[in-house]
């Protein structure tokens, strides 16, 4: 579709007069892994688009062209390709330092603000690398927006791939200024909310199935069962990609908030009442384009649907998340690799000596068992011993485990930047082979007090605090 698209671009804005510098390639087609005699052609050809006194219309038309060049490669010529990028379309060193000399220049001299905002201007002109001009050509193009965000997609893949050389971080800069273009295409003001529901066409609801990144979605019935009448799931869009969902956020309508996931995926369970509902559980979001990681959408999306949901239904009074705790196995099994003896001191005494009875006498071996397997859940009276102790390591881990003055678990990290609180960790909410590989079965319930959202995100971002319930600040101790 795309590759259609960007034809019918060309079709509509090209033009004979730039056929010989920007239509290298037709009639024959570059080669999938882009060798160096296309390589040549390409450099040709991206010099041509990037002609600084270019008309809007022939520049976007001869970065339809390049884009269409692009379609054609393979993985190899698409990382050729990037480099191409950075290293012939950054910024021309010469322009910049003539730009510098002229700013330094004009600002020695007094009472010519004027000239000095010219000069100003100038300079940040002169910054401004190619690659960053030919980001933007894309974005106004047919499809060019969702081309933009697969072309991210692209580049971050190639930069995370060892056969990609990138010495002087050419390729970070790339992807930064990308990141940029998208940020400013994706503004708040320009994206719709919707209600997805089971009448919503099937080409958006086969893109919830493939996008479902927290829990799977099995089957049609599984989807109409999170589309039912005690269900919500509300979506954002783009204009520029009307029938691609960019995130989306499924909600249970319920009385209090839910400490297991199973009910909640179970489709046999009897459909609630939406309007004698007290609580929203937001329990899976899931972020359906590679190409927008980094561009802030779930803060908005939260807080739009909460708006939404206290609209739609008053009698809502808790905003809640049944979430995961993803990292939380990883750094257990870390800490007893590296201080087991520190992990273990997080415990209270009698968290401690009923873990050493099940390890013979000693909690750190106790302890490296269960996060070995999860076998011990079946055991009797085993999980009812351990309890107590996973819950505060779990409460430690998500309260106070930081990295930069963050919460060290990339989950926890985006509720509370958002401006939830930690309200509580639930036991065994997640038993299944996912849960109980992340997190050992348990799951977090983080809560949005809309008359808090704010204060909390600025206690989190800016003071470093992680706000907790008194529920959570007992399990610590």
């Amino acid at each position: 579709m795309a590759r259609a698209r960007l034809d019918a671009t060309l079709r509509r804005v090209g033009s004979r007069a730039i056929a010989p510098a920007s239509r290298l390639f037709r009639g024959a087609a570059p080669s999938p892994s882009l060798p160096e005699r296309d390589q040549r052609k390409l450099i040709e050809q991206l010099r041509a688009c990037l002609e600084p006194l270019l008309g809007a219309a022939i520049a976007r038309s001869r970065a339809a062209e390049v884009a269409e060049v692009y379609l054609t490669l393979d993985d190899v010529g698409r990382r050729r390709f990037f480099a191409l990028l950075a290293e012939h379309c950054r910024p021309d060193r010469a322009t910049v330092d003539v730009a510098v000399g002229h700013y330094a220049a004009t600002a020695a001299r007094p009472g010519r603000s004027a000239d000095l905002a010219a000069a100003e201007a100038d300079l940040r002109l002169a910054l401004v690398p190619g690659w960053e001009r030919l980001f933007r050509s894309f974005c106004g193009l047919d499809e060019g927006v969702k081309f933009a965000v697969d072309l991210r997609a692209d580049l971050l893949r190639a930069r995370r791939e060892p056969e990609t050389v990138d010495p002087d971080a050419a390729l970070e800069r790339l992807d930064r200024d990308l990141r940029g273009v998208l940020e400013a295409a994706f503004d708040v003001g320009l994206l719709e909310l919707r209600r997805v529901t089971w009448a919503t066409p099937a080409s958006v609801l086969e893109k919830l199935i493939e996008y479902e990144a927290v829990h799977e979605i099995t089957s049609w019935a599984d989807l109409k069962n999170r589309l039912g009448a005690d269900r919500r799931c509300y979506a954002f869009f783009h204009p520029g990609m009307p029938d691609e969902p960019l995130i989306f956020v499924e909600v249970a309508l319920a009385h209090g908030m839910a400490a297991e996931i199973g009910p909640l995926l179970d489709l046999s369970a009897p459909v609630a009442d939406a309007e004698a509902a007290d609580t929203a559980v937001f329990y899976s979001i899931s972020a359906c384009q590679a190409g927008l990681a980094g561009v802030s959408l779930g803060d908005y999306l939260l807080k739009w649907v909460v708006a939404d949901l206290q609209h739609d239904l008053p009698g809502l009074r808790r905003f809640a998340t049944l979430s995961p705790i993803p990292g939380l196995r990883a750094w257990l099994e870390r800490q007893l690799a590296e201080d087991p003896t520190g992990l273990v001191g997080l415990l209270g005494d009698d968290q401690r000596s009923r873990l050493a009875e099940q390890g013979g006498g000693d909690p750190e071996a106790a302890l490296a068992r269960l996060v070995q397997g999860p076998d011990w859940v079946e055991e009797d009276g085993v999980a009812a011993a351990v309890r107590p102790a996973l819950l505060r390591l779990g409460a430690h881990y998500l309260v106070r485990e930081t990295r930069e003055g963050r919460a060290r678990d990339r989950v926890a990290n985006f509720h509370l930047t958002n401006g939830a609180r930690v309200e509580r960790l639930n036991w065994l909410g997640n038993p299944g082979p996912t849960g109980m590989a992340e997190s050992l079965g348990l799951m977090v319930n983080y809560r949005y007090d809309p008359d808090r959202i704010e204060a909390n995100h600025v206690d989190y971002v800016l003071r470093g605090r992680v706000p907790t319930s008194s529920t959570v600040s007992r399990l610590l101790g």
